[in-house]
């Protein structure tokens, strides 16, 4: 696992340490599941035949540093007995702060068009595997308030708007955790050099012309989502972003005073707030 210390100032009333990690990917399954699941299971750990390796040094990292884990999503690849017992496994014998990604609702990778209706077969089942509510959560350290939000299919909800808007209406500094980071131009361009499409939340329409029909409605942003967008963008006691989605590492600026980070698979970042 390659270690990036990232350190953070925003008026922790004693400093404390975190480990960021994300996009683990597990791909396990047994005799619990049926051959189509089995056959899956073979062809997506080609993908990520590191994920147990990467999990195991990130486990064993933070219990040696005495760190809480936050984990951005995609822990799995799919929904699998043997990937829900792993999950938690790491949620018991570790302390653990999650929110979902994408991949927690698979039930077979690229099945379907991911979205509120194909989740909800799978959330109650997943859910139960987490301590955490993985749709939306808040925990305070130390006078800072680490707040988790599932937008792994490219949109915030109405009652994750609500929630963050009560969580800033504590008064305390806020670190934001999310699957997939928001657009910004830089980050935008590194990720078109890299694919098909940007893979951002509130990507402008406008560049989304040479997306395909497929990935153009499932990034484009709705009125919810822009709304909350600018919330992040514009709230003072948002001191910084956490994502994952993307594989790879990432720094940049939302704003000229929000700072944006993507942590890639593999890597285990610790976040050192003060």
């Amino acid at each position: 696992m390659n270690i990036v210390n990232t350190q953070i100032n925003i008026g922790a009333s004693i400093p404390f340490r975190l480990l960021h990690i994300g996009d683990t990917h597990l791909t396990l399954a047994d005799r619990r599941e049926n051959e189509r699941k089995l056959k899956l299971a073979a062809e997506r750990s080609r993908h990520f035949n590191n994920a147990e390796l990467y999990l195991s040094e990130a486990e064993r990292y933070a219990r040696e540093n005495n760190l809480v884990i936050v984990h951005t999503g995609d822990l799995i690849d799919f929904v699998s007995e043997a990937n829900l017992d792993r999950a938690r496994k790491f949620t018991v014998e570790n302390d653990v702060f999650f929110a979902a990604g994408n991949h927690e609702f698979s039930l077979y990778v690229g099945e379907a068009f991911e979205d509120a209706e194909y989740r909800n077969q799978s959330l109650a089942h997943v859910q139960k595997s987490f301590k955490n509510d993985i749709r939306f959560a808040a925990r305070k350290i130390n006078g800072i308030n680490l707040v988790a939000i599932d937008n792994s299919y490219y949109r915030f909800e109405k009652p994750q708007l609500e929630a963050l808007l009560a969580e800033i209406a504590l008064g305390l500094p806020i670190i934001l955790f999310f699957h997939v980071p928001l657009f910004e131009p830089a980050l935008y361009k590194i990720s078109m050099e890299r694919n098909e499409c940007a893979y951002l939340t509130s990507t402008p329409e406008e560049l989304m012309n040479s997306y395909s029909e497929y990935r153009y409605r499932q990034q484009k942003a709705d009125d919810i989502t822009l709304e909350t967008t600018e919330l992040i963008k514009t709230e003072p006691l948002i001191k910084a972003i956490f994502t994952g989605h993307l594989h790879y590492d990432y720094e940049g600026m939302l704003t000229d005073t929000l700072r944006q980070y993507v942590t890639g698979i593999g890597t285990g970042r610790v976040i050192e707030i003060s």
